[in-house]
């Protein structure tokens, strides 16, 4: 095959040089405007991107805690807003599944309008819901035997 012909004689930049040469000194009338332009864009690229850059570290931020609850507070007094904080998420929660219930009605109303058996959707639904607790719940009662 090419076994006489080496590595070297094949990637030699000297041919390389030699040949670009040539070419260059042929007379063109676009010689030297392809020349200017073809190293400007690479010259332009590495102006760009090695342009020395110099970073210095952030100052570290000033860190200021926020206490809500007084020192020396007494267990009746975490009693009593641990029970006002719960009754307030359960506020939060019956608001959120009143909002999510009038949207099933809205979307109940859509389905039935348009000709979409809603009842058989909802009992699918809620057949698969079962499924999914029972194995849910298989799956916690293995796990608590073991």
């Amino acid at each position: 095959m090419l076994h006489g012909m080496s590595m070297l004689s094949r990637f030699n930049p000297k041919t390389g040089a030699e040949d670009f040469w040539e070419v260059f000194r042929r007379p063109q009338p676009y010689r030297i405007p392809i020349l200017l332009v073809s190293t400007l864009i690479p010259v332009t690229v590495l102006y760009f991107f090695v342009g020395e850059r110099t970073m210095i570290p952030p100052r570290s931020p000033e860190v200021t805690y926020i206490t809500t609850f007084p020192e020396g507070r007494t267990d009746e007094e975490i009693l009593a807003s641990n029970i006002e904080n719960q009754e307030r998420q359960d506020a939060l929660r019956a608001r959120r599944e009143a909002l999510e219930e009038r949207k099933r009605e809205a979307y109940r109303a859509l389905g039935r309008a348009t000709g979409l058996d809603v009842d058989a959707m909802e009992r699918e639904i809620a057949e698969e819901r079962a499924r999914e607790e029972a194995a849910r719940d298989q799956t916690l009662s293995t796990n608590e035997s073991e």
